[in-house]
C-alpha cells in the first residue's frame, strides 16, 4: 500500500508542465515547474519544513514551542502545516498589501495573524520584520525563523527543487527563470543546477520598486530604487542573506500590470491557475525571449496557486481600478465598479422624490419605468432648470417633466459607440446584463474609465 504518514510527506515532486499557447512563438520549449501542487499550494512548503527540521536539530525549536515568522502568506502556510503535524503554535506577521485570502487561510489552519503597514522602512518598529523580532523576545519558548536570512531556506531548494528539475529534464535544462524575493528558491535551485552544469543560465525576475536588480548590477543597496509596488511574493527593499549573486546571471524587472495580466493569461490559455509571481516570471521571460535559441530548454518556476489572489488579480474590478485591464465595452465599465441595483422612479412619483433619490445615491441620471417598461428619464441638470424656473414643480409628477428615455444598447457595446450616444441632451445609456437586469453607464463613468 502507498500511504503517507502525514501531510508533510506529500511535499515536493511537483510536475513539470509544457507551455503550449503563450510561448508558441518561442524558438524553444518552455516548461513550468508548477509548485502549487504542494499541499500548502506553494513552493514555500519545501523551505518551511526544512527550516523547522533544522531548527529542531539545532535545539532552537523545542516541543510545545511557538513559531514566529514574517510572511506574505505562503511561508506561513508551510510552517502552519508543519506545526499542525509536529504540535507547535504559530504567530505570523504580514503586511496590509497581501491578499485577504492569505490571512484567512493561515487562520484556518490555526495560526494567529498580525497585519502591519507596508510602506515603512524595514527597521521601523511597525514593520513586519521588526514586529516579528520583538515578539520572539517577548514570548517564552518561541523562535523567529527569519526566512530572509535563514540559510535553511536555500538549502531546501538545493536539496529538492534543483535535483527534481535536473532529473525531470534529464539534465537538458539550459535556462532557469524564477522570481526573486527572499532569495531562497532562485539561489538554492541555481546552486544545485550550476554544480551539474555551470553553463545553465539563471534569470531572476524582479519588480519595479525593488532594489534587488540595482544591487545585482552595482553591488549597491540604493534606497532611491525603492517605492511601493502591488506585486506580491517577490521583490525586496533590502538584500536577504540567502542570496549568492554569483550563481545568478541576469536580473529582469517587470511591472505590476504586466505580471497581473500574464497571470490571468496563464489561467485562460494554459489552464494554470497560478499566483502573481508566476505571471511575473513568465512576463520576465517574454521580455528576454530574443536571447533564446532553438535547442534551449527553459524552466519557469510557478510558485503558488491563484486561489490566493481571487479578490485581486482575478477580480475585474480590482484590475480596472488600477488600470491593469483595458476598458473596451459597456460590460467592462460595469465590471470595473461596484455593482449596485439600478435606481429608478415611476411616472407617478413626485419630482421631489426623484431629487431625493439623486441626493441619497449621489447620482445625476435616473431612468423612468412604467409597468417594468422604460418610458422616460430625469436628470439633475434638467430638473434644476425646471425647478429654478418654477419651484412648485417639485410637487408635480415625474411624468410631467421627464425627458426622453435613455438609449438601450447591447451589454458588449464598445466604449467608442457609447461616447457617440452620450450627448449634452442625453447623459446616460442603459443595457441589460447577463441576468437580464438593467445597468446604467453615464458620461462620468466613461470619462473615468478612459482616464485610467
Amino acid at each position: 500500500m502507498d500511504i503517507k504518514n502525514n501531510i508533510l510527506e506529500t511535499i515536493g515532486n511537483t510536475p513539470l508542465i509544457k507551455l503550449n499557447k503563450i510561448t508558441k512563438d518561442f524558438p524553444c520549449q518552455v516548461l513550468a515547474k508548477v509548485d502549487y501542487f504542494n499541499p500548502g499550494n506553494s513552493i514555500k512548503d519545501r523551505m518551511a519544513l526544512k527550516m523547522v527540521e533544522v531548527a529542531e536539530q539545532e535545539g532552537k525549536l523545542k516541543p510545545g514551542g511557538t513559531i514566529i515568522e514574517c510572511t506574505s502568506g505562503n511561508t506561513g502556510m508551510g510552517l502552519a502545516l508543519a506545526a499542525c503535524v509536529k504540535g507547535y503554535k504559530c504567530i505570523f506577521v504580514t503586511t496590509d498589501k497581501q491578499s485577504k485570502e492569505k490571512a484567512d487561510i493561515l487562520k484556518a489552519v490555526g495560526a494567529e495573524v498580525i497585519v502591519c503597514p507596508t510602506n515603512v522602512l524595514p527597521e521601523d518598529p511597525q514593520s513586519y520584520y521588526s514586529v516579528a523580532k520583538r515578539l520572539a523576545t517577548e514570548i517564552p519558548n518561541s523562535y523567529h525563523f527569519n526566512q530572509y536570512d535563514n540559510l535553511a531556506n536555500r538549502l531546501a531548494h538545493y536539496e529538492s527543487t534543483g535535483p527534481e528539475i535536473w532529473k525531470q529534464t534529464d539534465g537538458k535544462i539550459t535556462h532557469l527563470v524564477c522570481t526573486a524575493g527572499t532569495g531562497g528558491t532562485v539561489t538554492g535551485t541555481a546552486m544545485y543546477l550550476k554544480e551539474q552544469n555551470p553553463n545553465i543560465q539563471i534569470w531572476a525576475i524582479d519588480v519595479y520598486g525593488s532594489l534587488l536588480t540595482k544591487y545585482f548590477r552595482t553591488g549597491e543597496t540604493d534606497m532611491n530604487e525603492v517605492h511601493p509596488y502591488i506585486s506580491e511574493g517577490f521583490g525586496e527593499d533590502f538584500v536577504p542573506q540567502n542570496y549568492d549573486m554569483r550563481v545568478i546571471d541576469h536580473f529582469e524587472q517587470v511591472t505590476d500590470k504586466d505580471g497581473a495580466v500574464m497571470a490571468r493569461k496563464l489561467a485562460k490559455e494554459e489552464g494554470l491557475f497560478c499566483g502573481y509571481s508566476a505571471g511575473s516570471c513568465l512576463q520576465g521571460l517574454m521580455q528576454l525571449r530574443s536571447n533564446l535559441k532553438e535547442n534551449d530548454l527553459v524552466v519557469c518556476i510557478f510558485h503558488d496557486h491563484g486561489s490566493r489572489y481571487v479578490a485581486k488579480i482575478y477580480n475585474d474590478q480590482w484590475m480596472m481600478e488600477r488600470g491593469f485591464l483595458d476598458v473596451k465595452s459597456f460590460k467592462d465599465i460595469v465590471n470595473g465598479r461596484a455593482k449596485t441595483k439600478l435606481v429608478t422612479v415611476s411616472p407617478t412619483q413626485t419630482v421631489a422624490e426623484a431629487v431625493e433619490l439623486m441626493k441619497k445615491y449621489d447620482i445625476e441620471h435616473i431612468p423612468v419605468f412604467k409597468n417594468n417598461l422604460l418610458s422616460g428619464s430625469v436628470s439633475e441638470s434638467g430638473l434644476f432648470q425646471k425647478i429654478f424656473s418654477n419651484p412648485e414643480i417639485k410637487h408635480q409628477s415625474v411624468e410631467s417633466v421627464m425627458e426622453k428615455p435613455f438609449p438601450v444598447v447591447e451589454y458588449n457595446t464598445a466604449v467608442e459607440k457609447l461616447g457617440q450616444l452620450i450627448t449634452k441632451e442625453n447623459g446616460a445609456v442603459l443595457a441589460k446584463d447577463e441576468k437580464g437586469d438593467y445597468q446604467i453607464v453615464t458620461k462620468y463613468d466613461i470619462i473615468q474609465s478612459l482616464a485610467k
